[in-house]
């Protein structure tokens, strides 16, 4: 795996600790999600459990989304100051505690408490995620291990209904909430345990040049409230966040609405169902591997590393767009099926790429906190995405809620298109 991303020479050591470090943060991200996919899952059986209508299945889908946006604010922040190691490790006690209790949930209103405090432990994942790849990572070299720890999203969700379906089905969907919960809190252990950041005092030259490589060598400032605070001065920062909300909003209409869309909608039975929700998220698996290797490769040869990346976010959200339309609008299972891989694919790989853009437009001691802002705002897309799809396919139909999940990531594509242009500067 290491060779994929490793420019010129990585030192050995360094390169071993690449790989723990990527290893750790696509398996604690795999766990992540199927956390977050295993209420879209066993969908049917809770509704019919707790006697919900579509509409309260779509406020229950987004209170995940709710706190888990407004948590990237501080977050972020957090991350860059305090470091990924022990924030990370207490967000995955937090989110595994919260995802067990889902399973205790016997009423609406407690269900919405679990999945809020899910999304508040869940909160570092990204924001960490981002910092470790910025602390071992040179700036050229971001975007495959960018890749490789978003590609633990669709992987996670791929793998739910497959792994989970047959659980409910064998107990029940209680079941699926405490055996992920229990998997959160051992990944915390091996996480505390076993990550460590770089520590420039402790390498040889060879090490801190290969580290350093790309950026300028003077002293980074603190990182406190009035330097968070500026980055909301620029520009970029607000074209990213405009531009994540339109991706995370089409992509969470697929995430947490696809197999409930499926059996609703296209009237699949379970099995068949459950093996058709997992197809778009394995493509969705090689689209943030392909997308981080391709844009590394682009960016090597480009003048500006964030106008090269921007870019390839900005064709993949128009990708998912042109290909949501016939997802909507074909008669054909098989057709609809294949469009929404596609987009699945296409919005794996605009995650990938927007997370790799973060780490090149935020100056060096603020990349998690501009990571966290962007988060932020893709998930007020990802909260909004399933309460407004339930409505819209309680009303009408799911075509229309298909097409106005187009038409909000097609104004996100504009945004990065003709506000991201430059790196944040650096400021004491």
């Amino acid at each position: 795996m290491t060779t994929m991303f490793a420019n010129q020479a990585t030192p050995p050591r360094i390169r071993r600790s690449q790989t723990l470090a990527l290893i750790l943060l696509v398996v604690c991200g795999v766990i992540n999600y199927l956390d977050r996919a295993t209420l879209a899952v066993a969908n049917e059986y809770i509704r019919a459990d707790l006697g919900l209508s579509l509409g309260q299945m779509g406020l229950l889908l987004s209170a995940f989304s709710w706190s888990y946006a407004l948590c990237q604010l501080p977050v972020g922040a957090l991350v860059d100051k305090v470091g990924p190691r022990w924030l990370l490790g207490a967000g995955l006690v937090i989110w595994s505690l919260a995802q067990a209790a889902g399973g205790f949930a016997s009423t609406f209103g407690w269900f919405v408490l679990a999945r809020i405090v899910l999304g508040i432990g869940e909160a570092p994942q990204f924001p960490a995620a981002a910092r470790v790849v910025t602390n071992w990572f040179p700036l050229r070299s971001r975007g495959t291990p960018t890749g490789i720890f978003n590609s633990a999203s669709p992987l996670g969700v791929a793998l739910a209904p497959i792994c989970l379906t047959p659980l409910i089905v064998a107990t029940s969907w209680h079941w699926a909430f405490f055996v992920t919960g229990a998997m959160g809190l051992v990944a915390a252990v091996v996480w505390v345990a076993l990550y460590r950041d770089p520590v420039r005092a402790d390498m040889n030259a060879e090490e801190r040049a290969y580290l350093e490589m790309d950026e300028s060598t003077t002293a980074k400032p603190k990182v406190d409230f009035a330097a968070w605070r500026a980055l909301f001065r620029y520009r970029a920062t607000w074209g990213m966040m405009f531009g994540f909300f339109g991706s995370v909003y089409l992509n969470w209409v697929y995430l947490t609405w696809l197999p409930g869309y499926l059996r609703t909608e296209r009237n699949m039975d379970l099995a068949y169902a459950g093996i058709a929700a997992s197809i778009p998220f394995f493509c969705g698996f090689a689209g943030a591997l392909i997308a981080g290797w391709a844009s590394d490769r682009v960016t090597r040869g480009a003048a500006s590393p964030v106008v090269a990346r921007r870019n390839a976010v900005v064709a993949a959200m128009l990708g998912m767009v042109v290909f949501t339309i016939p997802a909507a609008l074909v008669e054909s299972n098989v057709l609809a099926v294949a469009c929404i891989s596609i987009v699945i694919f296409l919005a794996n790989a605009s995650s990938a790429c927007s997370w790799s853009l973060a780490t090149v437009t935020a100056p060096p001691s603020r990349v998690a906190s501009l990571g966290g802002i962007q988060n932020f705002a893709g998930f007020l897309g990802g909260a909004l995405a399933p309460v407004l799809t339930g409505y819209i396919a309680q009303t009408w139909s799911f075509v229309p809620a298909l097409l106005t999940g187009a038409a909000i990531a097609f104004g996100g594509a504009m945004s990065y298109l003709f506000l991201v242009k430059k790196p944040i500067p650096e400021h004491a």
